[in-house]
């Protein structure tokens, strides 16, 4: 991979150590919480963590890459905690789980989610990657907002029946039992991997902890658009640092 580069004044690499990480884990803390403090799981160990800085050296945007040679490993993956992934069980080809994916809330500049996903596309060209995965988060663990959103999931982005993950967790909303108001946006990730062909589940996951709905998304790589695709492979050789 030719991953450390850079995008305007925007630069992605992975963690190079502890310090790192724990920077990692602050940003998290502060994105997911609002508050000061460490987001940490046994996850953090066995994870790449990818990195986007400014000129000045701070984090900005922050994610963690878990590594699955193939389905037959899927079992190990922090979405398999919540959901039953035995359907994509029977992927030969790796995957790669990209959790805790987040921006600072004071960055609104697009070239952010743009350099991580072009660092991304790095990865998963390296390394032949044909899916990605993870949970996207919504804030809260009220449903009732997102009734609009979940009912455009539902109708529209559901993945294939003999992949779509099954319920696992005991706290859990289906889609099918929300009523359709709500004036909640969708989240910007979320956005983004629907754009580029990617499905969920039929259910979200109460997460009491974290405070958020949990709702399974997979991308195949091979379903990105082909212009999305041409578009993020360039971004990705035209920023590579020397």
């Amino acid at each position: 991979m030719t991953i450390p580069f850079q995008k305007g004044r925007y630069a992605a690499r992975f963690a190079a150590g502890p310090a790192d990480v724990m920077a990692c884990q602050r940003l998290r803390h502060l994105c997911f919480f609002g508050s000061t403090g460490r987001d940490q799981d046994r996850f953090d160990a066995l994870c790449r963590h990818l990195m986007v800085e400014d000129q000045g050296g701070r984090l900005v945007a922050a994610a963690r890459v878990l590594d699955i040679p193939s389905g037959a490993q899927i079992a190990t993956s922090y979405a398999a905690q919540y959901y039953d992934l035995s359907g994509l069980a029977r992927t030969s080809a790796p995957m790669i789980e990209v959790g805790r994916f987040c921006v600072a809330a004071d960055v609104l500049n697009a070239d952010v989610l743009r350099v991580a996903w072009a660092a991304l596309t790095q990865v998963v060209d390296a390394q032949g990657i044909a899916m990605l995965f993870g949970c996207s988060s919504f804030a809260g663990t009220d449903p009732a907002p997102y009734g609009k959103v979940f009912g455009r999931l539902s109708g529209k982005h559901l993945g294939p029946r003999d992949q779509r993950p099954g319920p696992k967790a005991r706290d859990i909303i289906r889609f099918a039992d929300i009523a359709r108001q709500g004036t909640s946006p969708m989240p910007p990730l979320l956005r983004t991997y629907l754009a580029m062909g990617g499905w969920v589940s039929d259910h979200a996951v109460v997460d009491h902890t974290m405070n958020t709905l949990h709702v399974f998304t997979c991308l195949d790589v091979a379903s990105v658009p082909p212009a999305r695709a041409a578009a993020l492979r360039a971004l990705a050789q035209a920023a590579t640092l020397p």
